[in-house]
């Protein structure tokens, strides 16, 4: 049974044409672009290294992530595993994003206008820029998300509630993309639940899309049901030790409103406005400002609520578009070329920031000449770039040093001496470009390498990458340290590398004992 309202019957005039050259170009130069910027000046960034590992352990969940993006790394893995094989998969997400971002201003009733708008939002928007040049679960979120707007739009507007099938798919597959997906399903309930569209809870077909939904989830649950709750232990974790920058309610929109750039405010609040005050589609207005309130609330990374941006842009384009078809069509074509002009014009200078574009000397030089840089969202970030920037520096020449090390020692010691990394990102570099020098496999506590473990045999030496000097004198009959440094780099990172011979514990007996998991 379809569900309608007397006062909101469902919409069947058709949809306003699809704007295809418009959106075929926009994605070309999304695409273009990431693939000009993403492999010229930077490496492997310290995640992408880890999701590698985790695409050689194919599994239904992890510590610290749900189990698809190591379905995108395998992917990669699939195509040679370069830097370009993995930086192509989040370079067509972003383009399709821009796609999928086009049709929800169709299904909003937007024109050609409208659609150009918002994509040109999309494709300049730091906050989209910035996830979508590197490989993370971050750049598929808000296609999931999107895509279970658009399915909403389309209910909203057709009153053909059958198609909560499709947003019961589409939230199963972000739930196996992000936890944080469950955050999102929660505003859009809360939404529905403040609207006169709580209706569509007396039909079965809400029911049955929650039931697809917790179907596709349930193999990572079952995981975490199975291991313990790993994610929410890592959770805890990260709030008891103030891991991550915490801001404010006024300095956290004011983060927001700069993250996405100053000149884009205006089409996104505008788009916040015009879904509530319209009865149709004041559900999605309620969707993004509840989600927003929880993720203050929750004193979120800033990045949490990039993934719901698309949907207001869409509405802003609408809205604005509807706004300057009031004036002749003379001034209407110079108010909307004026407004793009404004926002290319403004965007660009910030696009070298948030794309890999500079060589690292000359984005400081560039920073500095703008007076402007990318706040920390985690406390302790200590480097002379951006966290995303600096966790690619230092991976492949860490890797070369091991290897001289490893390499230097007599084969019979060589042979009983094995790689100890304090986390995930140097275990994944020594995994990545170790073969090639003919290391043997990286072993950590950090995060998921820590059900990986232990070594198969028990190490009379340790190679070991991030031990204090406190750590080798108690744990080492002798050491030697060599020196490790990337000026470029995070600064954690530049600590000795141990050559620990004579290890004075035995590590498959400690290893159940302790796990490192932040």
């Amino acid at each position: 049974m379809l569900l309608t309202s007397t006062s909101e019957r469902s919409d069947q005039r058709p949809l306003p044409p699809l704007a295809l050259g418009i959106m075929i170009a926009l994605c070309a130069a999304k695409l273009l672009l990431h693939i000009l910027t993403s492999l010229r000046h930077y490496g492997y960034f310290r995640d992408e290294l880890y999701y590698l590992d985790m695409a050689r352990h194919l599994d239904w969940g992890y510590v610290d992530a749900a189990p698809l993006i190591a379905l995108y790394a395998k992917i990669a893995l699939w195509m040679g595993g370069s830097l370009a094989a993995l930086r192509i998969i989040p370079a067509l997400a972003g383009a399709a994003l821009i796609a999928l971002t086009i049709l929800i201003v169709r299904e909003l009733g937007g024109g050609r206008y409208a659609q150009f708008l918002a994509g040109l939002c999309i494709l300049l928007c730091p906050a989209v820029l910035l996830p979508d040049s590197l490989m993370t679960m971050n750049v598929f979120e808000p296609l999931y998300w999107m895509g279970c707007i658009w399915v909403v739009a389309r209910i909203l507007r057709t009153g053909d509630s059958r198609l909560w099938l499709w947003f019961g798919v589409l939230a199963g597959l972000g739930l196996e993309n992000k936890h944080s997906t469950l955050s999102f399903g929660f505003a859009v309930t809360v939404a529905l639940l403040l609207t006169h569209h709580r209706r569509e809870f007396a039909n079965k077909w809400i029911w049955i899309a929650g039931a697809i939904a917790l179907a596709i989830f349930l193999p990572n649950l079952i995981w975490q049901i199975r291991h313990h709750w790993p994610t929410i232990e890592d959770l805890a974790n990260v709030r008891r030790e103030g891991k991550n920058v915490v801001l404010g309610p006024l300095a956290f929109v004011k983060e927001q409103i700069i993250d996405l750039h100053p000149i884009l405010f205006p089409v996104w609040l505008a788009g916040v406005i015009w879904f509530l005050r319209d009865l149709r589609w004041r559900v999605l207005g309620l969707t993004f400002v509840i989600f927003f309130v929880l993720m203050e609330v929750a004193h979120a990374k800033n990045y949490y609520v990039f993934p719901i941006y698309p949907m207001v842009f869409a509405g802003g384009a609408v809205i604005i578009e509807r706004w300057l078809a009031d004036h002749g069509a003379r001034a209407r074509t110079t108010a909307q070329v004026a407004v793009v002009a404004v926002i290319t014009l403004a965007a660009l200078p910030i696009v070298p920031l948030v794309t890999w574009m500079l060589p690292p000397d000359g984005l400081l030089a560039y920073q500095t000449t703008l007076g402007f840089q990318l706040s920390k969202a985690e406390v302790h970030h200590e480097s002379l770039l951006p966290q995303p920037i600096a966790d690619q520096f230092g991976w492949p020449e860490m890797a070369r040093e091991v290897a001289a090390i490893y390499n230097s020692l007599p084969p019979e010691e060589r042979a009983q001496t094995g790689i100890w990394a304090g986390n995930y990102g140097e275990a994944g570099a020594i995994n990545l470009f170790g073969p090639q020098y003919g290391l043997p496999h990286a072993y950590s506590r950090h995060q998921n390498h820590w059900y990986w473990g232990p070594p198969p045999q028990v190490y009379k030496n340790l190679i070991v990458i991030q031990w204090s000097l406190d750590d080798v004198r108690d744990n080492c009959t002798s050491f030697q340290p060599f020196e490790h440094y990337q000026r470029f780099g995070m600064a954690e990172e530049n600590q000795p590398i141990y050559l620990c011979r004579g290890v004075q514990f035995d590590i498959q007996k400690i290893w159940w004992h302790s796990h490192h998991w932040n």
